[in-house]
C-alpha cells in the first residue's frame, strides 16, 4: 500500500507514504549506516543542537527528541507560580490544556523566558507527559533575519527522521508532511511536546502547530501572540527574595565558598533592585562578581548607581542587557520607537494617558501604538486603566536613546501641561468667598483632589526638572502651584522635595523672591516632620531674603511661621512677639486671610501662658476673618482651637459645641487628621467634666481617625490616654450629656490625607 501511494501520489502524499514506508517495521532501512550521529543536511541555527540518532537493531532509525533540549538552566530559581501556571497548561490531562493545547510565555527580553520554558520542559518530562519525546527550535524571531516557516519546519521534520532527500520543497507540502508525521507519532509513540523559542510572530508558530490535540506546543516570545488562541502567561521581573537567591545561587555555582552576596545581603537587595529584578542582568553581575573574586558587592553596587548610563556596565562581554533590548527595539515602526523614547523621560513612576498625549505633543494619547508596546512588553500596565510604566532599565535604554532636542521638547509640554491643570486644581482648594466657575478640567474641589493624588508621584518629578535651565522657571511655577494641596494632604516629605529643587533653580537664576517663598514653604514641611531646627533656618533664610527684595507680606509669613517653631520649644514670650510683628506686617499689607492665620496661632501662646482670655479673643478674630475670606478649611482649625481654650477656662458644654462645630468641617472636607486631632481635643473636654467613659470612647475614635489618616504615633498616644483615663469615683455624679448631635468620622480617601494644625498663613 505504501508503494502504490509514493509511486502514484507525487508531492504530499508521496512524501507522507515514504515516510511510512521508512518508519514501518521490519524495513530494515538505515539513513546514516551504523551507530552514530551524522547531522548532514540539517540547519545549524545560532546554537549548534544536534538531534541524536539511536539505530534500532532490525528497525528503522528513530530520533531521541530529548536530545533537542538545551541543558537544564544552572541555578534556575523562583518562578513556581508560573512553574505551576506552565504545568497545568501543558498538562495532557488537563482539562485547561486540552481546551488551548499551546501556551505562550511572553515578556521583555532578559526575563527568563527561556530558562523557565526548558525548565518546564524537563519536568515534564520527568513527569512522563510526553512520550512521543520533546522538540526544540530557536526561531531567532528578533535577529535581522528570522527563521523562516519553511526552514523551522525543515528543522523539525529532520528532527524527526525526514531524511533529506525525502524532503518536500514547499512549505505548504513540509507542513502537511509535519502534521502527518506528529499524528503517526502520536499513535505509536505518544504525544510531543515542540518547544518554540524566541518567537516575534503568530506566523512564525502557526506551522508548527501539530493538529493533533495529544501534541503540546510551548512558545517564548517577547511579544504577546493573542491571535494563536494559546493560553498566555506574560512573564514579570523577579520577586526582590527571588532576585536575591538568584544571585547568591549563581555566585555559589562559580564558587561554592563564594558568600559575598549572603554576607551582606541589603547591598545585595540593592544590586538586585539596580538589576531591575531581571534575570539577565542579574546574570550579568553575577559574572561580573564572579571575574573578580576580591571585588564587593557594595562596589559593583556604587559603580551601577552612579553611572550616567547603567546600561554600560551591565554587559560582561558576551551578554549585554542593551543588545537585548536594541533586538526589540529596531523591530518598532518609528512613531512606536518615538513613543518608546518619550515615555523613558516621563516624570515619576506611572504615567497617565493625558500625560503621554502631552509627551508626544498630540491632543489624545496614542492609544494603538501604546498598547502596541505593551503587547512587546516594552511598556506595561500601571495599576489603574490608562496608566503606563516602563521597566527601569527600559526607562534607561529608552531616554538613551532619545535625542537632547527631543527630550527637552517633550519634558517643556510636560510641564506646561501639568502647571495648566495644577493651578486649575489649586484654585479648588484655595480658600474663596464665591463659588469657583465650572470651568476647565476640574467640576469641584473632589475632582481636583483626586487629580492631584492621581499625578502626585509624576508632579514631584517634573518639579525637579528646575534643576535644566530651559525648565527652571515653568517648574518653580508648579512647585508654587502645589503648596495648597501638599499642606492639605501633609505631604511633608514631597514638598521639602520640591522646594529644594526650586531653591536651587531660584538662586542660580538670582531670583530672591521665588527662592523666599520656597524657603518658608520649605520650613512649614519640615516643622511638619518634627525638623524644628531646619525648619528655623529655612525660615530664617526666607526672612532675610524677602528682606532683600522688600516683600513685606513674605515676611510677615516667615517671621510668623517662627513664632510657630519659638512656640513649640517653649519660647512663649518670643512667639507672642513674632506674631505680633507678623500682624503688623499683614494689616499694613492688607492681607485679611493670613492675619487670620496669625490670630489663630497667636492663641496657642496665649493659652499656654495663662492668658486664656486674650487667646479666646484672638481666636474670636481669627474665625470672623475665616468667615469674610470664605476658609472654611481653616475655620474648621480654628473652632478646634477655639474648643481648646474654652476647655481650659472651664466652660466644657462651650467646649463640645465648638468641637462638633470643628468635625462637621472636617468631615464636610475630608481633613481626616483634622477630624482625629478634634476627636482627641473632645475627649479631653469630657474628661474635665469628668466623664471618663465618654473620654475614653472620643480618644478611641480619635485613635482609629490618626490611623486611617497615616498618623500610627498619634494614634498610639490617643490609645495610651484612653487606657489611663481613670473613672469617675463612686457616687460622682454624671455630669449633663451634651447637645444631641452626630460627630462620626468617616472613612477616609485613598491616601494620607489631613490638613497640619497651626500651619503658617
Amino acid at each position: 500500500m505504501a508503494e502504490l501511494l509514493a509511486a502514484e501520489q507525487p508531492g504530499v502524499a508521496g512524501a507522507v507514504a515514504r515516510a511510512m514506508e521508512r518508519s514501518a517495521p521490519g524495513s530494515g532501512a538505515s539513513w546514516y549506516g551504523g551507530d552514530h550521529a551524522d547531522f548532514r543536511g540539517g540547519v545549524f541555527l545560532r546554537e549548534v543542537i544536534g538531534v541524536q540518532v539511536v539505530v534500532q537493531e532490525g528497525g528503522a532509525a528513530v530520533p531521541e527528541a530529548m536530545a533537542g533540549l538545551p541543558p537544564r538552566p544552572g541555578g534556575f530559581t523562583g518562578r513556581e507560580r508560573e512553574t505551576k501556571d506552565l504545568l497545568r497548561a501543558l498538562d495532557p490531562d488537563g482539562a485547561h490544556s486540552a481546551a488551548a493545547p499551546v501556551a505562550s510565555v511572553s515578556g521583555l527580553g532578559g526575563m527568563g523566558k527561556t530558562a523557565l520554558a526548558v525548565e518546564t520542559a524537563y519536568l515534564s518530562r520527568e513527569r512522563g507527559w510526553f512520550a512521543g519525546g520533546i522538540l526544540f527550535i530557536d526561531l531567532h524571531g528578533y535577529d535581522r533575519e528570522p527563521v523562516t516557516a519553511d526552514r523551522s519546519l525543515r528543522t523539525l521534520l529532520h528532527a524527526l527522521g525526514t531524511p533529506p532527500e525525502h524532503m518536500p520543497t514547499t512549505t505548504d507540502e513540509r507542513a502537511a508532511l509535519y502534521r502527518s508525521t506528529m499524528a503517526v507519532r502520536a499513535r505509536e509513540r505518544g504525544g510531543v511536546l515542540v518547544l518554540a523559542d524566541n518567537a516575534s510572530s503568530a506566523d512564525q508558530v502557526r506551522p508548527l502547530l501539530p493538529g493533533d490535540s495529544r501534541h503540546r506546543v510551548l512558545v517564548t516570545s517577547r511579544d504577546r501572540l493573542p491571535q494563536l488562541g494559546a493560553r498566555l502567561l506574560p512573564l514579570d521581573e523577579l520577586g526582590a527574595g527571588e532576585a536575591y537567591e538568584l544571585l547568591d545561587r549563581a555566585l555559589r555555582i562559580a564558587d561554592p565558598h563564594d558568600g559575598r552576596v549572603d554576607d551582606d545581603p541589603s547591598t545585595s537587595d540593592r544590586l538586585a533592585s539596580l538589576c531591575g529584578h531581571l534575570p539577565l542582568a542579574l546574570q550579568i553581575a553575577v559574572a561580573l562578581l564572579a571575574a573578580d573574586p576580591g571585588k564587593p558587592v557594595a562596589e559593583l553596587v556604587a559603580e551601577l548607581a552612579e553611572a550616567h548610563d547603567r546600561l554600560d556596565h551591565l554587559d560582561d562581554g558576551e551578554r549585554s542587557v542593551r543588545a537585548a533590548f536594541e533586538l526589540s527595539y529596531r523591530r518598532l515602526p518609528p512613531e512606536q520607537a518615538r513613543l518608546l523614547r518619550l515615555l523613558a523621560l516621563a516624570p515619576g513612576p506611572e504615567v497617565s494617558d493625558e500625560v503621554v498625549a502631552a509627551l508626544v505633543g498630540a491632543g489624545r494619547p496614542p492609544v494603538r501604538d501604546q498598547h502596541a508596546l505593551a503587547r512587546a512588553h516594552l511598556v506595561e500596565t500601571g495599576c489603574t486603566r490608562g496608566w503606563w510604566r516602563l521597566h527601569d532599565l527600559v526607562r534607561v535604554f529608552g531616554a538613551g536613546m532619545a535625542a537632547r532636542a527631543e527630550g527637552d521638547a517633550a519634558r517643556a509640554r510636560v510641564l506646561r501641561h501639568y502647571l495648566e491643570r495644577a493651578r486649575a486644581a489649586d484654585a479648588h482648594l484655595k480658600p474663596h468667598t464665591e463659588d469657583v466657575k465650572e470651568t476647565g478640567p476640574f467640576r469641584s474641589r473632589e475632582e481636583a483632589l483626586a487629580w492631584f493624588d492621581a499625578e502626585r508621584a509624576g508632579l514631584v518629578a517634573a518639579v525637579q526638572w528646575a534643576t535644566d535651565r530651559p525648565l527652571a522657571s515653568d517648574a518653580a511655577r508648579l512647585s508654587s502651584a502645589l503648596g495648597e494641596y501638599f499642606e492639605w494632604r501633609r505631604f511633608f516629605d514631597d514638598t521639602v522635595t520640591v522646594c529644594r529643587a526650586t531653591c536651587v533653580a531660584a538662586r542660580r537664576e538670582g531670583d530672591k523672591a521665588v527662592e523666599a517663598a520656597a524657603w518658608n514653604r520649605m520650613g512649614n514641611a519640615l516643622r511638619g516632620g518634627s525638623r524644628l531646627r531646619e525648619a528655623w533656618e529655612a525660615h530664617q533664610r526666607a526672612v532675610d531674603l524677602y528682606h532683600a527684595v522688600d516683600h513685606d507680606n513674605g515676611k510677615a509669613m516667615a517671621v510668623s511661621n517662627i513664632g510657630n517653631i519659638l512656640n513649640d520649644v517653649g519660647q512663649i514670650d518670643g512667639a507672642v512677639e513674632a506674631f505680633h510683628t507678623a500682624l503688623d506686617l499683614f494689616r499694613r499689607t492688607g492681607d485679611r486671610h493670613s492675619e487670620a492665620g496669625v490670630w489663630n496661632n497667636l492663641a496657642l501662646p496665649l493659652r499656654k501662658s495663662g492668658r486664656v482670655d486674650e487667646a479666646l479673643a484672638a481666636l474670636r478674630a481669627a474665625l470672623d476673618l475665616y468667615r469674610e475670606t470664605g476658609d472654611r478649611p481653616r475655620e474648621g482649625r480654628a473652632w478646634h482651637n477655639y474648643a481648646v481654650a474654652l476647655n481650659a477656662r472651664g466652660r466644657t458644654a462651650e467646649a463640645v459645641t465648638a468641637c462638633l462645630d470643628s468635625l462637621d468641617i472636617c468631615e464636610e472636607f475630608e481633613d481626616w487628621h483634622g477630624s482625629a486631632r478634634t476627636l482627641y481635643a473632645l475627649g479631653l473636654v469630657h474628661e474635665t467634666a469628668g466623664d471618663a467613659e465618654r473620654a475614653r470612647a472620643r480618644m478611641t475614635q480619635a485613635a482609629d481617625a490618626y490611623e486611617r489618616a497615616g498618623s500610627p504615633k498619634e494614634a498610639e498616644q490617643a490609645r495610651r490616654t484612653a487606657r489611663l483615663t481613670a473613672p469617675a469615683p463612686t457616687g460622682t455624679p454624671t455630669p449633663a450629656a451634651p447637645p444631641a448631635r452626630t460627630a462620626g468620622c468617616a472613612p477616609p480617601g485613598p491616601r494620607r490625607p489631613g490638613v497640619p494644625g497651626n500651619a503658617g498663613p
